[in-house]
């Protein structure tokens, strides 16, 4: 039973807006940087679709790869599948999405990143959890004519999609899965298991190494790190974080890493325990990521955050807002993480909450590309909008 339950559904369900004190924020937060957004547009090409949870990254050879759940009807539906989008322009044109893995059931998040020997690993993890919305339609009644050849026609679709596989078959469908490329994503490996998920994937180590930081998810829900040395082509677990006293590791979701300027591994988690509801937790490694602290609080509300190391030293975390004003904002860190300065707004002019995720590259001229999905007024389902901005400091 747990295997089918929508780990978006739960968190949507459990997350606590929590106040933090101005007085807090002052003792966490360092002096903030000022930011000049260029532009925000629309980028994805098929406004009837739902695109989600993308992730964004820069190739060696400056290209920009963005993986995304595309193909979609809305949030939950049955339909998900991996896609990715290409821009040689630093974000300026994308190309036309090709179809990387199409599973029978849904697949969600979309992580995606370039190995040191050039190989490219995309990630997602597969999720019945629409079976709960089928079961509903099933029951609806509809009051009108409008409305039964509307309903009429979604069944019929739903039902020729769930009817692919028997239940036994589908339940082998759950999991967290991996994709691999040696060409630069012309062809792709079948997809193969891996330990965990997080929905922006594994990073890259200075010294070759992957190590990808997430959940346990449909197994036993702890969070950790896992470790590639063969170029993502195995997994170990590395280590696992420990919880707070008082905290539910079940509790603890959507993790992403990054190595800082001076060796530290630094681990953001999405928050849904009590203490620090709906934060972005962090947890450090100073072992080459054999050992965790316990996560602690630095004093940001929002999430899932995506972290990256610029070119100067300094990190980068980006991360979506669901509370008035709506939108996605950024922090900087100029000291490995110890403190973070105040947020930067990438966009505060979201009108729904189903929205966020972002992830950032830097460009080769300094600037910054930020990509993230909304559920926009002006569309039936969410598309992918991106923002092109710059450091003023």
């Amino acid at each position: 039973m747990a295997r089918t339950v929508s780990r978006r559904a739960f968190l949507q369900s459990t997350l606590t807006v929590a106040a933090i004190g101005t007085a807090n924020l002052t003792s966490i937060h360092a002096a903030s940087p000022k930011i000049e957004v260029l532009d925000r547009k629309v980028i994805s090409w098929k406004p009837p679709l739902y695109h989600g949870w993308p992730t964004l990254t820069r190739r060696a050879n400056g290209e920009l790869l963005l993986v995304f759940s595309g193909g979609r009807e809305a949030h939950v539906c049955p339909f998900g599948r991996l896609e990715m989008m290409r821009s040689k322009d630093n974000g300026q044109s994308w190309g036309w999405p090709q179809v990387l893995n199409d599973s029978p059931i849904d697949e969600r998040d979309a992580g995606i990143v370039e190995t040191a020997q050039g190989s490219i690993l995309v990630t997602t993890f597969t999720s019945l959890a629409y079976e709960t919305i089928l079961a509903r339609l099933e029951k609806t009644q509809p009051t009108d004519e409008k409305s039964k050849v509307e309903l009429d026609i979604k069944l019929a679709e739903w039902r020729a999609a769930h009817g692919r596989l028997t239940a036994e078959q589908r339940q082998r469908e759950v999991g967290s899965w991996m994709i691999r490329s040696t060409d630069g994503g012309v062809t792709w490996s079948a997809r193969y298991a891996v330990p965990l998920n997080s929905p922006h994937g594994p990073v890259v180590l200075r010294d070759g190494r992957l190590i990808y930081a997430g959940k346990a998810l449909w197994k036993d829900d702890r969070i950790g790190v896992c470790e590639s040395k063969d170029d993502g082509l195995t997994w170990d677990w590395l280590a696992t974080i420990p919880a707070r006293e008082g905290d539910e590791p079940k509790q603890f979701h959507e993790l992403h890493a990054v190595e800082a300027a001076d060796g530290t591994l630094i681990a953001h988690i999405r928050n849904h325990n009590k203490q620090n509801a709906g934060e972005t937790l962090q947890s450090e490694s100073r072992d080459g990521g054999k050992t965790w602290s316990v996560p602690h609080s630095i004093g940001v509300w929002g999430l899932p955050s995506h972290l990256l190391r610029l070119r100067d030293g300094r990190l980068l975390m980006s991360y979506g807002h669901r509370k008035t004003p709506l939108g996605n904002l950024a922090r900087i860190s100029s000291d490995n993480g110890q403190t973070w300065s105040d947020s930067l707004t990438i966009n505060n002019d979201s009108t729904s909450g189903d929205m966020g995720y972002p992830s950032t590259v830097e460009c080769p001229d300094g600037s910054f590309v930020t990509v993230w999905y909304e559920l926009l007024a002006t569309s039936p389902n969410a598309q992918l909008r991106q923002a092109r901005w710059k450091l003023l400091d």
